[in-house]
């Protein structure tokens, strides 16, 4: 089966200024794909052309196994989008808002209020389902705004920063319900300057800056390959933490020590496994009893900060 999504070295220029610089990748169906990226990296852009909204200035893009430019009105019928800009209408309360647009998208009657329900319920907007859009607040109307997608049927859900001024609370709800869709068959497009959002939800990210792809891997692939530098941490039954610092450093050299609390060594390297082998048998030498090791492995934010700083260097 073809990608969902094709994209075979796309630029996009406004004038001198290459906004989309030759990227390449593809999107399997049922998956959520992460992109991400500083701003001004070329993520909304890319969005742009990849939902017929602005055309491209070369390469290959190809929607459902559709080229975008020539079938635009098909791609658009099969696809939803939720930009960063707000959208929403002013003058509707919530409720009438959410069945207009799916009027607007030929939902039959009774399916559209059932669904508008629905969600009513799941996105907890219930609260205020009878106020009027310009009355809430931007969280709020950011919910209304996914929400609303989903009164029509799609395979194909664009996602640009979908949770800008949402509580935990309503982020988590935002996307577990994503997710619940996606196991259902939906695919989407997703990006967030929120790495734990990206983790959590994405199957496959590519990070993107100055208009070009620098990495694409799973999270876990990412932090494989990009990781670098882990956390050892090391709790003590008795001894304190002080007491064989010098014991610790003997064996960590350079390598950055903390001690979070009391009888808690933290140490960040880049040999973390090796290295803990080497303080184990130290300390057990000299009697020192250990509660309990970890091994952390870095965070996606760690490894987006060092692929985006490996690009500047």
């Amino acid at each position: 089966m073809d990608a969902c999504i094709s994209v075979s070295d796309l630029r996009k220029s406004y004038g001198s200024v290459k906004a989309v610089d030759g990227v390449s990748f593809e999107v399997e169906y049922g998956k959520v794909f992460g992109f991400l990226g500083p701003n001004g990296a070329g993520k909304t852009t890319a969005i742009r052309v990849l939902t017929t909204l602005i055309p491209p200035t070369s390469g290959a893009v190809r929607v459902f196994g559709q080229d975008i430019v020539r079938h635009s009105k098909e791609i658009k019928k099969r696809i939803g989008v939720v930009l960063q800009e707000p959208s929403f209408e002013a003058n509707l309360t919530v409720e009438r808002a959410l069945e207009l647009y799916g009027l607007m998208w030929g939902v039959p009657g009774e399916k559209r209020r059932d669904r508008a329900r629905e969600l009513v319920e799941k996105f907890d907007l219930e609260s205020f389902k009878s106020m009027k859009n310009d009355e809430l607040s931007i969280g709020q109307r950011r919910r209304v705004q996914v929400a609303r997608e989903f009164m029509h049927d799609m395979d194909l859900l664009f996602l640009d920063e979908p949770t800008v001024g949402l509580d935990p609370a309503a982020r988590r709800t935002l996307l577990d319900y994503v997710k619940k869709h996606v196991n259902r068959g939906l695919t989407v497009f997703f990006t967030t300057h929120i790495m734990e959002e990206a983790e959590y939800l994405c199957d496959e990210i590519a990070i993107i800056n100055r208009g070009k792809i620098i990495a694409t891997d799973t999270p876990a692939g990412l932090k494989q390959k990009y990781g670098g530098v882990k956390a050892v941490e090391i709790k003590l039954k008795e001894s304190t933490a002080q007491s064989v610092m010098h014991l610790i450093r003997s064996i960590a050299g350079g390598s950055a020590i903390e001690t979070p609390a009391e009888g808690t060594i933290r140490i960040s390297s880049s040999e973390a496994q090796e290295m803990l082998v080497r303080i184990i048998e130290s300390l057990s030498k000299n009697a020192v009893q250990i509660e309990s090791v970890s091994v952390n492995p870095p965070t996606l934010e760690e490894v987006f900060l060092t692929v985006i700083g490996n690009e500047k260097a």
